[in-house]
């Protein structure tokens, strides 16, 4: 094949020997990248064929590199005919270091790609349409901070490796890590905290202790984990205002989860009440307003008198749902049915200030 490609190059160059040498060589690269992509045409169809519906991963893939490949495939070419242009040896150097950066790239470039299909294609078995979806959550949450974590190792490797073409690049590049002075220091010191994240991030990754979608207590903010980057946390309070917290935080600091293991919450609903309630009224009257309401997820219903002050009973009802927002919904529900219940039915079990008059010296005192 190679000598295929020399032969074809020499005579291009006689035949157009009456052209300057730069017009050639660019003829002949122009030949050679129109004949890469025809090439590449034929031979992803042909792939295409040959996977049909099977192989999900690499059809993907196929699909998702095209360009790449296209690229890949034409660079090569250039490589290929390059020597056998009659451009000086200057200009040929010159090209070849473009088309070696070139290839660098694309190296990087496929393999980010190739790890995002794989992530894509990974989760696409785990739905995250239903309630109580914690194994999705989790899975989710683990691939896609592992995902950013090698393409972060990936575009850093790549980047490294594209410098190192250049060679006053290399030579710095050589001369500073092997110094181990100040300037190893200031870059140490540097990358303290994208190297804190980037543990971090592994960290959170295998040991889950957030993940995507989990509603969770911050700083005293209420929300939801919407987002994780390889530096930093999204958290969408109820609100719709989003709080921003570095991912060392969550590794660092004590913080509540409140689905680190399920969706399902408990929710309590406390009230203060006379000594005059009929407590069993009152709970029958919670199980009605609970069981006919679609956000209790049939679990868990209970009223009890958990404390008993000077002047009032304090009623806790304690329900279920199947999510942070549910089981906030259906404590506001319960608490608003219950004081419509105790105003309308029992008003005398509000609780009342009481003005007592003592007949000691005709003095009248005022008690709660």
């Amino acid at each position: 094949m190679l000598e295929t490609v020399t032969n074809t190059t020499a005579a291009l160059n006689r035949a157009l020997a009456w052209a300057p040498d730069a017009l050639v060589g660019v003829l002949i690269m122009l030949l050679a990248a129109g004949i890469a992509v025809t090439a590449h045409r034929i031979f992803v169809r042909l792939w295409q064929r040959i996977l049909g519906d099977r192989h999900p991963y690499w059809r993907s893939l196929l699909a998702g590199t095209t360009s790449i490949t296209r690229l890949a495939l034409v660079i090569f070419a250039l490589f290929v005919v390059l020597p056998g242009t009659p451009l000086d040896s200057d200009s040929q150097d010159a090209i070849t270091k473009i088309l070696t950066l070139a290839a660098v790239i694309l190296i990087g470039w496929f393999c980010v790609t190739a790890v995002n299909l794989a992530a894509i294609l990974y989760l696409q078995r785990f739905g995250r349409d239903t309630a109580d979806n914690v194994l999705a959550r989790k899975h989710l949450t683990q691939i896609r901070v592992l995902a950013r974590t090698v393409n972060m190792l990936l575009i850093i490797a790549t980047a490294g490796a594209a410098l190192m073409t250049f060679d006053a690049v290399r030579q710095y590049g050589v001369s500073l890590f092997a110094s181990a002075g100040v300037a190893g220091l200031v870059a140490g010191l540097a990358a303290r905290p994208v190297l804190s994240n980037l543990i971090a991030g592994i960290q959170i990754a295998i040991t889950q202790p957030i993940r995507l979608g989990d509603g969770v207590l911050v700083e005293n903010e209420f929300g939801q984990i919407e987002e994780i980057t390889s530096a930093y946390v999204v958290i969408e309070l109820w609100d719709h205002r989003r709080l921003i917290v570095p991912l060392t935080y969550f590794i660092e600091k004590p913080f509540q989860n409140w689905t680190r293991e399920s969706s399902n919450l408990l929710g309590a609903v406390q009230l203060q009440v006379d000594y005059t309630t009929p407590v069993e009224l009152v709970r029958k009257k919670l199980e009605e307003f609970v069981t006919t309401s679609p956000l209790w997820d049939g679990k868990v219903f209970n009223l009890q008198v958990t404390d008993a002050r000077e002047g009032t009973l304090e009623l806790r009802a304690l329900v279920s749902a199947k999510s942070a927002g549910d089981v906030f919904d259906l404590r506001c529900l319960v608490r608003e049915k219950l004081i419509d219940f105790l105003q309308r039915e029992i008003p005398n079990a509000l609780p009342r200030r009481r003005q007592e008059v003592v007949a000691s010296g005709g003095n009248a005192t005022g008690s709660a």
